[in-house]
């Protein structure tokens, strides 16, 4: 008779747990996964998938009108808040029994409600207790929402996505991935938009190039942004709107008022602290490199640990701990070179250092710019502009960062990361023949470098 009840039980069913999930599976481990509400997780649910559907909606209105120069006669196009919402809801809703089946069929149990450790073993889920060998938790990040007055007004990426009624007028706060994303989204669907964040610049970590283009192109596309601005409260008025105070005085009258300030790990009620499992002062899980906490038995992986919040990170992440459960062998995950898009308008791709990151880390690097219409819109007229940067190390020739603002941006980037990865130098890239007539040449026909 067994020992446990499964070999592995693990709590969350977002990427990072479904993928470690079924991988286990399939090797022929008893296993066992609870989710709590988000069957696939935040990024099929709020996050990832959703988003991108409402970025792909939010840009028909400029496609609309552009299309006129191009001989299109598209009358009075009207935008439907109802319809998006709801065909996004069926959509998530299919990707959800995707997902519940994808485990059904690998022979994973999938236990429905919210799971808490009562001991290195075991797992309480509702009035049943579960025995595993390992545990993985795998739970994931949660919006934070600052405690200012008039918080409870606000909404997060939970609730964006079925909100009864369209926001004529919102305000989205944070300097982020969701919060500029969210700012172009309800820019193009055709609201008044106001993007609040408390530092100078938004995008921060990101190439220096990248965020002075980005909130120029943001600005030209109507999107008010607000910076080195402090909200001290949210009060609802008679008539349903927010006034929104921030520091100094100043007030705006919105709809809504979206807060992207960032996620926290989602290990509230799990009981980890009862256990002893050190967390660091974030609330992040503390792991070696094979995924271990300081209690043998509990692992975590994903977002839940503070390493680069992405879906394909947890994705190698769960397979990683897999083949070290079945081998025991260390695991090897490499962190650097992981390509990433913003899906703000234009589109943010990047790959690599930055050149402040370089140039802070000592290394002499040379620098080469492309900044151009993109040739949609020298028929168009519209006024949008494109940025393509490459870091390369002086010493050796080596491209170690390229990052991009502009249309399809992520696509582009994509197939840039794997010559980073493989160690390409500038040479390549010039030897490379470009594809006429692209935005993606500008990549390997960029010659005179500008610093």
């Amino acid at each position: 008779m067994a020992e446990f009840d499964f070999d592995l039980f693990v709590i969350g069913a977002g990427s990072g747990g479904v993928r470690a999930a079924r991988m286990a599976a399939n090797a022929g481990m008893r296993v066992a996964v609870a989710e709590d509400r988000y069957m696939g997780g935040t990024c099929v649910n709020v996050g990832c998938v959703p988003k991108k559907l409402f970025v792909f909606a939010s840009g028909y209105r400029e496609a609309f009108e552009d299309a006129r120069a191009y001989g299109w006669s598209t009358g009075g196009p009207e935008f439907d808040w109802p319809t998006l919402r709801d065909n996004n809801a069926s959509e998530v809703a299919r990707l959800n029994g995707i997902y519940r089946n994808l485990l059904a069929n690998a022979g994973v149990t999938v236990v429905d409600g919210r799971a808490r450790l009562e001991d290195p073993h075991r797992v309480a889920v509702g009035d049943r207790s579960y025995s595993a060998e390992h545990i993985l938790v795998a739970t994931g990040g949660w919006p934070f929402v600052p405690d200012i007055a008039g918080r409870e007004h606000a909404i997060t990426s939970n609730e964006v996505f079925s909100m009864p009624e369209f926001p004529r007028r919102i305000l989205v706060v944070g300097g982020g991935y969701i919060a500029v994303e969210f700012a172009g989204i309800f820019a193009g669907l055709g609201a008044e938009t106001h993007l609040s964040y408390r530092r100078e610049l938004f995008l921060r970590g990101f190439d220096r190039d990248v965020r002075h283009f980005t909130r120029d192109e943001m600005g030209k596309k109507g999107v008010q942004l607000h910076f080195n601005h402090r909200i001290e409260s949210i009060e609802k008025r008679n008539d349903g709107s927010l006034l929104v105070r921030a520091e100094g005085g100043a007030t705006l009258a919105v709809d809504a008022v979206l807060y992207a300030t960032g996620r926290r790990p989602n290990t509230r009620g799990l009981g980890l602290e009862a256990l002893g499992v050190v967390m660091h002062r974030d609330g992040t899980i503390s792991v070696d490199d094979n995924f271990r906490t300081n209690v043998r038995s509990i692992y975590a992986l994903g977002d839940v640990t503070g390493e680069p919040q992405l879906t394909p990170v947890a994705l190698a992440e769960a397979m990683a701990l897999v083949k070290h459960l079945q081998t025991g062998e260390p695991t090897r995950i490499d962190y650097n070179n992981i390509p990433t898009a913003v899906f703000c308008q234009p589109n943010i791709g990047t790959v690599g250092l930055s050149e402040e990151e370089a140039r802070d880390s000592g290394i002499a690097v040379t620098i080469y710019k492309a900044d151009f219409k993109p040739m949609r819109h020298s028929v168009s007229g519209r006024d949008e502009r494109t940025l393509m940067k490459l870091v390369v190390d002086s010493s050796d020739d080596r491209v170690i960062g390229a990052h991009m603002v502009g249309p399809e941006a992520g696509e582009i980037i994509q197939g840039i990361a794997v010559a980073i990865k493989a160690g390409a130098t500038k040479a390549v890239f010039d030897q490379t023949v470009g594809i006429h007539p692209t935005s993606a040449e500008e990549f390997v026909t960029m010659r005179t470098p500008v610093g």
